[in-house]
């Protein structure tokens, strides 16, 4: 079987499991997979490791305030390699996809020890980052029931970020600070420029938040 053919096999295993949360849908996958054919070419990598690693990274959802959260990627981990198994996929590159998804996760604190791993590990930071960011970001916080801001301090100025409260206060937890954990040049370089779209993005709410009547 042709590697597109694989493709195509674990996009639709994978979305067969997709559990309805938006920001983790079928199409967050298909971005994640398209970041790592970008970064993969760019690193010349094996992409039979990190094409069936992007396609399944997700192949198991943990909610985002499940306990089981720092979990989720050693389940999925373990979940692609059975169905890679199963489904007659070569045995050699088992290991090295069931390390790349594992690592990719945030909240797992993994370090990734082949450049696979790394590319994909950025691939799916990318998505939380940029215009795509931005909305993933919101689509979460409502799920999750946080408020858009701190009407008291909505930019953490004066305060220590709650994510879990608003949905801004992520940004300053963990989105902005992405850019320095990336893995490799092309990755960092992207990252980067997402992030400067999302402090003009912050300073335009700040800018509509803080609006008096006589500014109009």
């Amino acid at each position: 079987m042709t590697l597109d053919a694989w493709r195509e096999r674990c996009l639709e295993f994978v979305e067969r499991r997709m559990d309805g949360d938006p920001a983790h849908d079928v199409l967050h996958v298909k971005r994640v997979l398209t970041n790592t054919l970008y970064l993969t070419e760019k690193e010349n990598v094996n992409e039979w490791i990190t094409i069936p690693s992007a396609c399944l990274h997700d192949c198991v959802s943990v909610p985002k305030d499940s306990p089981l959260r720092n979990e989720a990627s050693g389940l999925a981990a373990d979940e692609a390699v059975r169905f890679l198994g199963k489904s007659g996929f070569p045995a050699q590159y088992l290991d090295d996809i069931h390390h790349a998804i594992e690592a990719h996760s945030f909240s797992a604190n993994i370090t990734p020890r082949t450049t696979e791993a790394r590319v994909v590990q950025d691939a799916d930071r990318l998505e939380a980052l940029g215009a795509i960011g931005i909305a993933r970001c919101m689509l979460t916080a409502g799920n999750l029931g946080s408020a858009l801001y701190s009407p008291d301090d909505p930019f953490c100025d004066r305060r220590p970020p709650d994510e879990r409260g608003y949905a801004i206060d992520h940004f300053y937890t963990k989105l902005l600070g992405l850019p320095a954990t990336m893995q490799t040049d092309a990755g960092r370089t992207e990252a980067k420029r997402r992030v400067t779209y999302m402090r003009a993005y912050l300073e335009e709410l700040r800018g509509e938040i803080e609006i008096r009547p006589s500014d109009f």
